[in-house]
């Protein structure tokens, strides 16, 4: 009990970060998505470097980069997680918060079909529901916006792969997230350098404070993900799965309340119809996870005779 009051205070902590989002990136503008995700990459490799300093943990990035495959794995979860930074990025400063909030909405189920499809996993009767409930809304949220909604489907399918890549290597969280954007670090200066050689970037341009904000926003990726990993440490799987509904739920009432983004009642609808989805996936995990407890119960604590 000691371990998961401090985890759950983790937790939350780090997922109201993440529902913060939406309020920070617009505050980098008039900075375009490509430039906020080069800064963000850059100032994330040097908080975490610091990170380790402190810590004394760099033993843990030399013993990663001395296998190939972690390295080769690294590389796309790189990749991944820096597309999926520069759609929301785009999503949040081009008016478009409520459809980046039900990306992460969905994302749960997403990682179930990847399970699937990938993993070769079996699906529970209810989880299968859970899935075709959720298809339906993404049907009813298509004639709404009279499109799919391409933003919220691209940041769950780059989220749930990159988690998926990230189950593939034991890498602690800051070594992770160090080697991670030091593979796209290269990219990240080509990308600057091009924007300031065409008079495109406006970092530098915009005074002090906007520059202070630009780095910012690597420590707004890296604690987040740091106060993740702790919280990962301390409590169970179905409790942080319950937790991180909280990023969602923030983005979309910041979305629809502070910038004031449209609910027509079908869209409305779209949503309560993935809250259904999500609400039978969740029961099914508790119930799951309560039986694996009673089964581990079981092997530790024989019955009498």
């Amino acid at each position: 009990m000691d371990e998961r009051r401090p985890g759950v205070a983790f937790g939350l902590a780090a997922y109201g970060l993440w529902g913060l989002f939406p309020l920070y990136f617009p505050l980098l503008e008039p900075a375009g998505g490509l430039e906020i995700v080069a800064h963000r990459v850059l100032w994330s490799l040097v908080f975490v470097a610091l990170v380790l300093t402190v810590a004394r943990r760099w033993r843990l990035v030399r013993a990663a980069v001395t296998e190939l495959r972690t390295v080769l794995i690294l590389v796309g979860a790189a990749l991944l997680i820096s597309g999926n930074w520069l759609i929301f990025v785009y999503g949040v400063n081009s008016g478009q918060v409520v459809e980046t909030s039900l990306g992460y909405f969905i994302n749960p189920l997403v990682s179930v079909l990847l399970a699937v499809v990938v993993l070769r996993e079996r699906l529970r009767r209810l989880q299968w529901v859970a899935v075709g409930i959720a298809a339906v809304a993404v049907a009813v949220l298509t004639v709404d916006y009279g499109r799919p909604p391409w933003i919220a489907l691209s940041l769950a399918v780059t989220f749930a792969l990159y988690g998926l890549l990230k189950k593939l290597v034991r890498v602690e969280s800051a070594p992770g997230l160090f080697l991670e954007t030091a593979l796209v670090a290269l990219p990240a200066v080509v990308v600057l350098a091009l924007l300031h050689t065409r008079g495109l970037a406006a970092t530098g341009d915009e005074g002090t404070g906007h520059l202070l904000l630009m780095m910012g926003s690597g420590v707004a990726t890296a604690v987040p993900l740091l106060l993740f990993a702790a919280a990962a440490r301390r409590v169970p799987l179905s409790t942080v799965g319950l937790l991180q509904y909280l990023t969602p739920l923030m983005q979309l009432a910041i979305g629809v309340f502070v910038y004031g983004e449209p609910m027509p009642p079908a869209r409305l609808a779209g949503f309560a119809i993935v809250w259904v989805a999500l609400a039978v996936f969740t029961v099914d995990s508790l119930r799951n996870a309560r039986a694996v407890r009673r089964r581990a119960l079981a092997e530790v604590v024989p019955e009498p005779v």
